[in-house]
């Protein structure tokens, strides 16, 4: 997935084409399980000396672990429904073509990226989109999977960093006022060419030498 994620940024940058993103709400519950499955009533919905009844689930919820698969089979068959294509290499990822036009479709639970070369045309699909589904728009993307995405589209550049991501660890382990230090290199070392031909002997000596025996 995130190799995907990174091929279709960088398609996006390369030919300036437009991101967005969007969010499904509560996207489990969007289909009816096949399943005859019961749980307990949550606490303080049992009756007075019916405590005894179980409720008996009529769609998906987090938790099951039918769920995801559930929920993904749903939103494959809408989604062909607005002539979207699965790739074969990533089921998480549809195209749709009309003409020239272009549009790419990526799912990841409940986060949706729209990537394409006609605003309108992605105008449409997110309208259509708010029509199958209870989604929350989150403008053009500026983080997916924990990525913060950095933009510059008069250059046509994007980056892609886990500082945020690396901030929370540090902050959930309690180590956020640590130390920070350069690795895995010394700080000051320059490199330049004249080191290569050292470095291409050396390579050369850990090809032809046989290894140590203990």
């Amino acid at each position: 997935m995130a190799k995907s994620i990174r091929i279709l940024l960088a398609i996006a940058a390369w030919y300036d084409y437009e991101i967005w993103q969007r969010d499904v709400k509560t996207a489990f519950l969007n289909d009816f399980i096949e399943e005859e499955i019961y749980m307990d009533e949550p606490e303080g919905f049992t009756t007075v000396r019916e405590e005894q009844k179980v409720c008996r689930l009529q769609r998906s919820i987090y938790g099951l672990k039918q769920a995801f698969q559930n929920w993904n089979t749903h939103f494959h068959e809408v989604i062909r429904g607005y002539d979207f294509i699965k790739n074969d290499y990533d089921p998480c990822i549809y195209k749709k073509i009309s003409g020239s036009l272009v549009a790419y479709l990526l799912l990841y639970v409940d986060d949706i990226l729209l990537i394409g070369n006609d605003v309108k045309m992605l105008g449409d699909i997110k309208t259509w989109l708010s029509t199958q589904f209870s989604m929350k728009d989150m403008g053009e993307a500026s983080y997916i999977l924990g990525i913060k995405i950095d933009r510059d589209k008069s250059r046509r550049m994007l980056g892609l960093t886990q500082s945020s991501y690396i901030e929370n660890v540090l902050k959930r382990f309690k180590m956020d006022n640590s130390i920070r230090g350069l690795l895995p290199m010394r700080h000051g070392v320059k490199l330049s060419k004249k080191h290569l031909p050292r470095l291409m002997r050396n390579l050369k000596g850990c090809r032809t030498s046989p290894m140590p025996q203990p």
